[in-house]
């Protein structure tokens, strides 16, 4: 049974492809829990519009990624925690603190994106990529400095 895909589908193809699947799998899953619409020729021709557009988008989300890389390692990020005095952290610096401080500078990132091996531990430069677009990265050059604190 031809289908026509209405979102992602693993190990089957992307939104708008035309595909061919046994009529079991089309019957059970991807028509009722709506991934799939039947192919007709007036489908067919509203799924191909779908697939243009998309790729429109695609193109748009890449450029945009692009320029935001680019921004991105311009920048320099600095985040401030209580440290100790041998340059060790209490704490971690963790891929939600480097989120917030990139977020207050006026730059939307989905802190699953950052690609952080482990958490941050010691005072310093950091080099952290962060994963704008299927393939398109950036480095972010974080600073962790020690919090002056005024309690003694």
């Amino acid at each position: 049974m031809e289908v026509i895909l209405k979102e992602d589908v693993d190990k089957l193809g992307e939104m708008g492809d035309i595909v061919d699947v046994a009529d079991g799998y089309a019957r059970n899953y991807l028509l009722p829990m709506g991934l799939a619409m039947e192919a007709t020729e007036g489908k067919v021709q509203q799924a191909k519009e779908l697939k243009r557009a998309r790729q429109r988008e695609r193109a748009e989300n890449r450029e945009q990624a692009e320029k935001q890389a680019k921004q991105l390692e311009a920048e320099s990020f600095e985040i401030a925690v209580k440290a100790g005095e041998q340059g060790r952290l209490f704490g971690s610096v963790t891929t939600q603190d480097i989120a917030e401080t990139v977020a207050a500078k006026g730059y939307e990132i989905d802190r699953k994106k950052i690609e952080l091996e482990e958490n941050i531990k010691e005072l310093g430069e950091h080099k952290v990529p962060v994963k704008l677009f299927e393939d398109i990265s950036a480095e972010l050059s974080i600073k962790v400095v020690g919090l002056e604190s005024d309690e003694e």
